[in-house]
This record gives C-alpha cells, sequence and structure tokens, in this order.
C-alpha cells in the first residue's frame, strides 16, 4: 500500500461517578494550571482532593466504545499475591469494551524482585483467562521481542494486522509493538500498541563507559525517536487515507511531550521532545489527554510526568465524550514498602480511560 499520508503535515455509565466500591472509584487527575511550572507543587499535595475535569459518559454501553489502558508494571506484579482479584475488581467497575496493557507478562515471584522460572509466569500466555474475568472474551498480543509486550483484550473480535519487532541491526523495536483491529457497530476500529526503550544509553550497550557516552549524546532519545517512527511507517503509515479513518495509538512512549513544556520549562531545543515531536509532525494523530485539556499538566505516572499517551486521528477523536487518567485509592501509585527494585503498588503508572461515541 502505498505510503502518502504519513509525510503530511451495563446502562448508563454515569454510575461510576457515584459509585464507591471497595477501592473508593473517585477519580482525581495530578495537574498543574497554565502559568505554572512543576516546581508549583507542593510535596504534599492532596491529589484525591482534585476533581475530574469531566464526567464518564452517559452513553448506553451499546453505544459507547470504552478504552482502558494501563502500564501494569511487570504484569500486574502487585496482583499475583490475590490473585489478581482487586485488579479484576477495579476492571469489572469501569466495564471497559477493550483494554490496552504494557508491560503485560509476569516476570518476579510475588512480593519480591527475584526472578521467576519461565514455567511459572503466568502471563502472557493465561491473558484469555486472566481476561473472561472481567467480561472479554478475546485477546492478542503484540510483538513480543523481550519481558514487556502489550496485550490487548476485548469485548469483541480482534484481528491481527501486525506484530511488529523491527529489523537488525538498527532497527530493532525494542519492546515490539502491535496493530490490531475490531469492530463495534459496524464501526472498524485500528489500534497501535507500543512501549519504546526506556533508557538514556541506546539499545545495545553494555559496557559502563560505552553507556555514559551514550547517555551523553542523548542516544535514547534518539533511539526512541527512530522506533517510533519505524512504528508509524509500518501501521498508519501504511494507509493512504488514514487521516480520514479510525486510528488510535497508545502505550508507554518514556518521553516526554513538547505541548507540556509550559509545565515542565525545558530547553526547547532538548532531543527529549524527539519522539513526541515526530507523532505531531509526521502523522493525523491528536494527543487526547493534552487536548481535552488545554492549559493543564496531566500526569501519568506517581510524580508529575506524563509519558503515556493516547493518540487518535481526527474521525475518532471527534468522537471522544470522556477521557482522564484515574488516580484513586487503588491506582495511585505508591512505593513498594520494601522498596524492592523500582516497584510500585499497583503499578508506577496510572491508568487513562477514554469514551468514544459511536453513534455517529
Amino acid at each position: 500500500m502505498a505510503i502518502s499520508y504519513f509525510f503530511k503535515k451495563t446502562l448508563l455509565q454515569v454510575v461510576l461517578t457515584i459509585a464507591i466500591s471497595a477501592f473508593s472509584l473517585h477519580s482525581a487527575e495530578v495537574w498543574v494550571e497554565a502559568g505554572k511550572s512543576l516546581e508549583d507543587l507542593p510535596d504534599n499535595q492532596n491529589f484525591d482532593s482534585m476533581q475530574p475535569l469531566d464526567s464518564p459518559s452517559v452513553l448506553d454501553d451499546t453505544d459507547n466504545l470504552r478504552l482502558l489502558y494501563w502500564n501494569i508494571q511487570n504484569g500486574m506484579w502487585a496482583g499475583q499475591g490475590d490473585n489478581y482479584n482487586k485488579f479484576v475488581e477495579f476492571v469489572r467497575e469501569y466495564n471497559p469494551d477493550v483494554c490496552v496493557w504494557c508491560e503485560a507478562a509476569s516476570i518476579y515471584k510475588t512480593g519480591t524482585a527475584e526472578k521467576s522460572a519461565n514455567e511459572d509466569k503466568y502471563l502472557p500466555d493465561h491473558w484469555g483467562e486472566l481476561a473472561k474475568r472481567y467480561g472479554h472474551q478475546y485477546w492478542y498480543k503484540g510483538g513480543h521481542r523481550d519481558n514487556y509486550p502489550q496485550v490487548i483484550t476485548s469485548k469483541y473480535p480482534i484481528e491481527n494486522m501486525a506484530r511488529i519487532t523491527g529489523a537488525e541491526p538498527d532497527s530493532v523495536v525494542s519492546h515490539g509493538a502491535g496493530w490490531a483491529t475490531l469492530e463495534k457497530n459496524g464501526k472498524k476500529i485500528n489500534i497501535v500498541t507500543l512501549h519504546t526503550w526506556p533508557q538514556r544509553f541506546k539499545l545495545g550497550v553494555n559496557d559502563k563507559e560505552g553507556r555514559a557516552a551514550s547517555k551523553a549524546a542523548n542516544e535514547g532519545d534518539k533511539y526512541r525517536r527512530m522506533e517510533i517512527e519505524y512504528i508509524c511507517r509500518h501501521t498508519i503509515g501504511t494507509e493512504l487515507d488514514a487521516d480520514k479513518q479510525l486510528w488510535m495509538m497508545m502505550g508507554d512512549f518514556n518521553s516526554k511531550s513538547r505541548v507540556d513544556n509550559e509545565f515542565y520549562k525545558m530547553n526547547p531545543d532538548t532531543t527529549a521532545f524527539l519522539c513526541q515531536d515526530y507523532v505531531i509532525e509526521n502523522t493525523p494523530y491528536i494527543d487526547v489527554i493534552s487536548k481535552r485539556n488545554p492549559g493543564r499538566f496531566v500526569s501519568t505516572c506517581g510524580n508529575p510526568l506524563r509519558i503515556d499517551y493516547v493518540y487518535c486521528t481526527k474521525p475518532l477523536y471527534d468522537r471522544v465524550r470522556h477521557a482522564e487518567v484515574i488516580r484513586n485509592d487503588y491506582t495511585t501509585p505508591v512505593r513498594d514498602p520494601l522498596k524492592q527494585s523500582n516497584f510500585y503498588i499497583p503499578s508506577d503508572h496510572c491508568p487513562i480511560l477514554i469514551d468514544f461515541d459511536l453513534t455517529r
């Protein structure tokens, strides 16, 4: 296919706003008002006192497509001890049509930072079993290169379009990516999942001196820029009229966006923005959380940091009726009490919830 556009610039779900579950499902977002920087946030900021910026969709379930995205850190390591019961309860409360999970593989033994034997790892092989517990009959794994794949689960059949792992030696997509489609109400939705390289040095540099030099040259940022271009070229970039289609792309990009720099106050020439700059300048994608919250910085992590993004093409973005970063008594990241590795409970990231109106 031509790569042409690529180069161009359960009843009413409002019940969620009044229901109080075991985890107190009142949502709030970490944000900073325009004209202030991240340094203006007090250390003891009471995030739970902050109200959602809009309300969940009131569309009937048949007319609404609800997306739940979350980087669940190490295959929801924090949920292994209770057989994922709190995790399942959380998902069931929000009743999403489709979920996208980053870091969707088990790695460590329960309650420890000791790696599990391969035969003892529950995920990703048992996502079908886990997903059925929250009402999803279908699941899909994208390109799986290492311990951090992405998984889609859904109420509706999922069709694979491409499992992306990149190409040796210079175009390796470190954590893989996926492109799948599903249909609801006769509308085809393209879903791209990804998780870009997390380090300041580039992939493949293993010695201490080499890593130091790579960091100094900002090669981690440049590597992420390579990955996102590769992923976009092999997904949305293959469609001539992608700007007229329904596309979403999401994941942990491990990179900051220039649109948040009013709050970061970084040098505008920094390489830290390269990854998101590519998406903004070379694809038809719209950053949902940023666009829905003009003048506000909305964190997706425990600290004021936004590195998780959901992008949509305009025809899909125009259907957005609600979008929020969920931060409640269950999802707010809490440092592992034993301070093992960089583990948080339940994750070091917060989920993103988006409702789309499929009546039009």
